[in-house]
């Protein structure tokens, strides 16, 4: 075979239309060849343009509303963060789960089993993003008092956790078809839909916030819109140009041993989802108890974070696919070169983004919101955050080659990492005279610091070498 940045390769696949047989070609893409640090390359440009373009997005819903609502609506949505990524987690991991399978029987080339792991991901992903959809929506404001948010956000925090919640089954197709997408090497496809829901995204903030002035619960609905945009248009991009996805009558069946083995590799991710949600979630209640100023500062912070994880995010996504289809062809050579390959372009992107958030602080943190007081504390936080960016990254690139190997055990421990951080470094070092309300930033630093230590010891003792198709 060739050796190119992807390798192409031509399935034909035969399918009956109404008695006769029809021959047709799709392109899809093995990571089982070429240089690696390439391959990463090609894949993850296309994956980081679309996050970029997802966290975009966020942020111009915490502008907007910053902005144009105040800084208490910014507080509002932000307490509701940890909250939404918990009760996501578990369609997260559900549809990481499945895109590990996928990889891997396609790796194998085994491509019955990728139709029947696609339709049999999607039924587990379905119902699981109903269940914790309901959950939230009933327990938003039970849930949210017992955190201690400030009673002036409370009722608009309320309504965003709701809203995002009824909004979960569209955010969880999209991450399912684009999971599967990325399992079959195409990292280019999601993004196009993922920029279209992006200009949605924002046209609608705006139109919804101040045209009709609805504020929070505004935002809330331009964000479910423009991902139920995008799950649409993956879907049906899916269907029409990708053959696995028309699913043959015979592969349709419930098969318990693929829901399964898609939820044992997907319930660990979800379970360390779920632990990162909880030490956010217990941080959150640390930094409610300093007023509403410091919670407007720690959202704007977060929201940059997010922004800075994606070129972390988009080559750990890269990484998972390149590891599950290597893994299946049996190639653990070519992981290893990928990890040391990831390894390089984070410290690359550290220091890339290290720079501006040392010199520029108050400036980016100045796009979110306007008043002084909220600006200087975020400012300082980023200062203390950025300097532990290359442990942030090498959690992303050892956490996916881990995932994408199967090794689930693994998971569980990266989330305890998490928690253990959190909640054994937040309360001790806020109660220090000299430090205070900065632990909270501090706190994120050293949490990512050890996790990441822990992630890059894992990798190393090498029992992921003996996981796979089972």
């Amino acid at each position: 075979m060739k050796e190119s940045h992807f390798q192409t390769i031509d399935w034909y696949a035969c399918r009956s239309t109404h008695g006769g047989i029809s021959m047709e070609k799709q392109a899809v893409y093995s990571m089982t060849e070429g240089s690696p640090a390439r391959l990463l390359l090609k894949f993850t440009i296309p994956m980081l343009i679309g996050n970029l373009f997802q966290q975009f997005y966020n942020m111009v819903d915490s502008i907007v509303v910053g902005r144009f609502v105040g800084a208490n609506a910014l507080a509002a949505v932000g307490a509701t963060g940890s909250l939404n990524f918990l009760l996501f987690a578990m369609s997260f991991g559900i549809s990481a789960g499945v895109g590990v399978v996928v990889s891997q029987y396609f790796g194998a080339g085994s491509m019955d089993m990728v139709e029947k792991s696609i339709i049999n991901g999607m039924y587990l992903l379905a119902a699981v993003s109903v269940i914790m959809g309901m959950t939230g929506i009933t327990a938003a404001r039970l849930v949210l008092t017992a955190l201690d948010t400030p009673e002036i956000i409370l009722d608009d925090a309320v309504t965003y956790m709701r809203v995002s919640c009824a909004g979960i089954l569209a955010i969880a197709a999209y991450n399912g078809v684009a999971s599967v997408l990325r399992a079959l090497g195409d990292s280019k496809t999601p993004l196009y839909f993922m920029v279209v829901a992006c200009f949605v995204n924002i046209g609608l903030d705006l139109l919804f916030v101040i045209v009709f002035g609805w504020s929070v619960f505004g935002v809330a609905l331009a964000t479910v819109i423009a991902q139920l945009v995008a799950a649409i248009g993956a879907f049906s991009y899916a269907l029409h140009k990708i053959s696995y996805f028309r699913i043959k009558k015979e592969n349709r069946p419930v098969r318990k041993d693929i829901m399964v083995r898609c939820f044992r590799l997907g319930l660990p991710i979800a379970l360390q989802n779920a632990l990162i949600a909880f030490s956010c979630i217990f941080l959150q209640k640390v930094v409610n108890g300093f007023g509403e100023n410091v919670v407007a500062a720690n959202t704007a912070l977060g929201r940059i974070e997010q922004l800075v994880q994606q070129p972390y995010n988009s080559l750990g996504a890269a990484l998972t696919s390149y590891t599950g289809q290597n893994i299946g062809a049996g190639k653990i050579d070519r992981v290893k070169q990928g990890y040391k390959a990831g390894f390089r372009s984070v410290i690359v992107f550290s220091i890339i983004m290290l720079i501006p958030c040392q010199l520029l602080g108050e400036q980016i943190v100045g796009v979110f919101v306007t008043e002084p007081e909220v600006i200087a504390i975020g400012a300082r936080g980023l200062s203390i955050t950025s300097c532990f960016y290359f442990f942030l990254g090498m959690i992303y690139v050892a956490r996916s080659v881990l995932n994408g190997a199967g090794d689930a055990a693994f998971a569980m421990i990266n989330g305890l990492m998490e928690v253990a951080g959190r909640v054994g470094f937040a309360i001790p070092l806020t109660k220090i005279p000299f430090i205070g309300v900065w632990g909270i930033f501090l706190t994120t630093g050293l949490t990512w610091a050890l996790t990441g230590i822990v992630s890059m010891g894992r990798y190393h003792k090498g029992k992921w070498e003996f996981k796979g198709i089972s």
